[in-house]
């Protein structure tokens, strides 16, 4: 199965984004019909852990890992990174173009979580991205459905984005499901205050 280990926004940050994404270009295609794939509301995460394709077989280790650096950065008194959702860019070219919003504020704190995660992974020898981390929360995968200009007009406008500043207080084991509209399972939580 499909993994990854997210910290998701409230409700109250997700509200502010939202009203965000209205002004874009990206956004207004999406109403005059065409696939610039957005992402629904209940997708948008922060990833602090990609595992990818991990065997049935081992799936199931995955949460006592996840509670070892819950119960690890609770001991160490660590606080909930402490974040926003701010500024913007744009991953990818032509068809491969991916909108994204920033994450700024602790990042020391998060980049810190992330690493325990990965570290605990391949301590219990389950796969894991070790590609450097990179915290963002992606909008919209456009693709060349947008023309270039309104993709960099969007750039700019997310570039210029300031959300309401939350804790991540809890970290999200997930599994995703592929297709023409991706699903992600919750399988389980752990938190971290």
């Amino acid at each position: 199965m499909r993994l990854f280990v997210a910290a998701y926004p409230p409700p109250e940050v997700c509200d502010d984004l939202g009203l965000r994404l209205e002004q874009l270009k990206v956004t207004a295609a999406a109403s005059n019909g065409v696939n610039t794939r957005l992402a629904r509301r209940e997708t948008w995460h922060v990833t602090l852990a990609f595992l990818g394709e991990v065997p049935d077989d081992r799936a199931g280790d995955v949460p006592g890992t996840l509670q070892r650096v819950a119960d690890g950065w609770r001991t160490a008194g660590s606080a909930a990174p402490q974040l926003r959702l701010a500024g913007g860019g744009r991953f990818g070219r032509g068809r491969y173009t991916v909108l994204w919003v920033g994450v700024d504020g602790d990042r020391d704190a998060l980049t810190s979580l992330s690493r325990r995660v990965r570290r605990e992974l391949k301590r219990d020898r389950l796969p894991f991205d070790d590609r450097r981390f990179n915290p963002h929360l992606t909008v919209a995968r456009p693709g060349d459905r947008l023309a270039p200009a309104e993709v960099e007009a969007d750039r700019a406008e997310l570039a210029g984005y300031r959300g309401p500043a939350w804790r991540v207080k809890t970290m999200v084991l997930v599994r995703s499901h592929l297709g023409p509209t991706p699903r992600y399972e919750h399988l389980g939580a752990w938190p971290l205050d």
